[in-house]
């Protein structure tokens, strides 16, 4: 099973809006099939009302505090299934077509029994504006949205912890620079 932790992790990643925002609505008809539902719909303004009930003299919760201050939003969709089946990859496609638009960038694919997908929001050259978690195991599905442009610092300070790779903020960056090589090549 793919660490839950590693999933509140993203989302509490840092954000502020730039683009248009995910829909996740599509999902909700799957909660009459689901054993157990979590629904989480954060504002901005609910994030930074709940971030002034952390310290600022503790460091990781200073921390916490400056990057959800920045937060456009925080969406989490979450099924858990009594058996295998009772959702269909059809059921994501919505969400999907979304992440189509090529500002969307998948920076992590795994295929297999779990399926998981992590894509970035890049509305230009120098900012990441959006962060998008789909994982799909045989009896659970979860869904994690996140609003706002990526402090790739904050992010790479959380590596290695709660399962997140020590080095995700350098594949980010490798992926721009690739993007950046072909456009220096389309010119």
């Amino acid at each position: 099973m793919i660490n839950r932790r590693l999933i509140f992790l993203f989302a509490l990643a840092p954000a502020v809006v730039c683009g248009q925002s995910v829909k996740l609505d599509s999902l909700d008809k799957l909660a009459d099939k689901a054993s157990e539902v979590v629904t989480v719909d954060l504002s901005g303004s609910l994030l930074r009302m709940g971030s002034r009930l952390l310290s600022s003299d503790d460091p990781d919760q200073a921390q916490i505090k400056k990057l959800v201050a920045s937060l456009k939003g925080v969406y989490v969709r979450n099924f858990e299934f009594d058996k295998v089946g009772e959702y269909q990859a059809s059921d994501l496609e919505p969400i999907r077509s979304q992440l189509r638009d090529p500002k969307w960038k998948k920076i992590v694919q795994v295929r297999g029994r779990d399926n998981a997908e992590v894509l970035l929001r890049q509305e230009n050259e120098d900012v990441i504006s959006g962060l998008a978690v789909i994982v799909a195991e045989a009896k659970e599905l979860t869904v994690v949205y996140i609003d706002g442009p990526i402090d790739m610092d904050g992010l790479s300070k959380l590596g290695g912890t709660f399962g997140i790779p020590k080095d995700i903020g350098s594949k980010v960056e490798k992926e721009k620079d690739k993007d950046k090589d072909k456009e220096k090549k389309a010119k």
